[in-house]
């Protein structure tokens, strides 16, 4: 029986990185204009005309509740203390993204989840449900046949097989947009583009690359995530105006230096920006093996003895000699990703290593351990 130690030592003495230059960039792809954004929805339904008995149990109220519902309004009133028994239907959640600027009559894609205990959908049909928004009001209506990715098979002597997740369905143009979202992009004298992520020298730039299209004074900062920019009142031009903006280039600033270490999957991705000072680093192994050799002893025939196991262990140390190497100033990031795959270091020692230089003041970027 093996049970292998290892230790890490970790000597902190310096490091630099190189920085690449930024490219330029559309500001289309750094920002959104402020109120053009979708909206969600979200309704209720029942899927009809699934496998025998895929759907919900009789012991699943929900289900029963809403199709009679649903009968009523068709006009078919059941009998009180009725048992449906409707093993092919499934009592589903609906939700669905509302584009910006949709128009009544333009279909989105909808998807449908199992409420119940239905072990699939597919097969299924979604009869039509209405979906809301978040005040409340029905802004489009959901109907018509699943495509459903995932399987569910059982056999008789209890064998089962599942793929992915079988009561999960999607519909592609499988809701009709009833009502149009106001949006605020006509409203004012001026149009305010969010950055996707907040920075002042990003926001700064883009001022400066507005100003100099336009002229000077048509844009100005907010904050470090918001730039606003007078435009026209007319709708036609206001489209024309923000069109334009959305293709202007600049060169955004890179992001704050930053190391994310993803301890479940091993994957550690750094960015350019990330610094250290001149450090020198040792990666040593211990091995602790232990093997157990167990000794038998039996006793005499015809004798009153008893069967005696005498316990017997092998103990051996292995620590391998590994050399401390330096990191020089100005080294790339290439370097560093070598130089620490050449002592071999796990995923779990990466972030021992990495550790120990932010609490010894050498890594300057915020270190994510997710």
């Amino acid at each position: 029986m093996k049970q292998p130690h290892k230790l890490l030592m970790v000597f902190v003495l310096a490091l630099a990185g190189v920085m690449p230059t930024a490219q330029a960039e559309r500001i289309k792809d750094l920002a959104s204009i402020a109120g053009v954004r979708g909206n969600q929805l979200v309704g209720y339904g029942l899927v009809v005309g699934l496998l025998s008995k895929q759907g919900d149990t009789t012991q699943f109220d929900g289900t029963s509740q809403g199709l009679r519902n649903m009968l009523a309004r068709l006009g078919l009133t059941m009998p009180p203390g009725v048992d449906t028994k409707t093993k092919n239907v499934a009592l589903v959640a609906i939700h669905a993204e509302l584009p910006p600027f949709a128009k009544p009559g333009q279909t989105i894609d909808v998807t449908v989840s199992s409420i119940g205990d239905a072990k699939s959908l597919r097969g299924g049909s979604l009869l039509m449900s209405p979906l809301k928004g978040a005040d409340g009001q029905i802004y489009a209506v959901a109907q018509g046949s699943l495509v459903v990715n995932g399987l569910n098979e059982s056999g008789k002597d209890g064998s089962k097989i599942t793929v992915n997740n079988p009561s999960v369905g999607r519909i592609a143009n499988g809701a009709t947009v009833e009502r149009a979202v106001t949006s605020p992009f006509t409203d004012g004298n001026a149009v305010t583009f969010n950055l996707h992520s907040g920075d002042f020298t990003t926001a700064n730039r883009m001022v400066a690359a507005i100003n100099k299209t336009l002229g000077e004074g048509a844009a100005r900062a907010m904050d470090a995530t918001s730039v606003r920019v007078s435009a026209p009142q007319d709708t036609s031009q206001r489209v024309a105006f923000a069109a334009m903006i959305e293709n202007i280039t600049l060169a955004p600033d890179d992001a704050p230096a930053r190391i994310i270490v993803n301890s479940r999957t091993g994957t550690v991705v750094i960015n350019s920006k990330v610094t250290v000072q001149p450090v020198a680093v040792t990666h040593g192994s211990l091995t602790v093996t232990i093997n157990e050799n167990p000794q038998v002893t039996q006793p005499a025939p015809f004798s009153q003895g008893q069967t005696v196991v005498t316990p017997q262990s092998n103990v051996t140390v292995d620590q391998e000699i590994n050399r401390m190497f330096v990191f020089n100033p100005g080294v790339s990031l290439d370097e560093i990703v070598k130089a620490v795959n050449d002592v071999g270091a796990s995923p779990s020692d990466l972030i021992a290593i990495l550790e120990a230089l932010k609490s010894a003041g050498a890594l300057h970027a915020e270190l994510i351990v997710i």
